[in-house]
């Protein structure tokens, strides 16, 4: 590889990881091409970028765009290398997941999720697990909608009951 298709490399990492709030290193090493294929075709399928980098390549793009904000991220630029980037945070790691019921592979070296980074493979359950932005807003919208729908619900019963009362009062009178 000469050295401008090393700056090539470099900046296309670059381009990719610079507004992604979502990516994860992993390691597939030792799949055969046919899992390989198979963890590809699921990447796509999903929606998820899947990109096999050299340590080295991957260390300078995150550090021309941000040196101290993936500082965390570079101890675990060992050995082989892939990256996963997608649009919502715990894509990649249901998707390793699934996977992983019929292989090891791949594994979580890190994570990158909205500012916060994620170390080892340990963390796949936590990453799985997160909830997507539009989850998140649908949550609070029914936690703030509940409130209101039981303020409703009582003030509607009660009018009944008023009206009730109002009628039994008006037939003895």
């Amino acid at each position: 590889m000469t050295r401008q298709d090393k700056v090539q490399a470099i900046q296309s990492l670059v381009d990719r990881l610079e507004n992604a709030s979502y990516f994860y290193i992993t390691d597939a090493g030792g799949l055969n091409v046919d899992s390989i294929n198979q963890l590809r075709r699921l990447c796509f399928q999903r929606g998820v970028d899947y990109t096999v980098v050299k340590n080295t390549m991957l260390r300078k793009a995150l550090e021309q765009i941000d040196s101290e904000r993936y500082q965390g991220l570079y101890d675990a630029l060992h050995g082989e290398t892939s990256i996963m980037v997608a649009d919502v945070g715990n894509v990649p790691a249901k998707l390793i997941k699934d996977f992983r019921t019929k292989k090891d592979k791949p594994l979580i070296k890190a994570a990158y999720i909205d500012q916060a980074i994620y170390l080892g493979d340990e963390s796949l359950d936590a990453l799985a697990s997160l909830k997507s932005k539009n989850e998140l807003i649908g949550e609070i919208v029914g936690l703030l909608q509940s409130p209101a729908k039981n303020v409703l619900g009582a003030l509607q019963s009660g009018g009944n009951k008023l009206a009730g009362i109002v009628k039994a009062l008006e037939e003895r009178g």
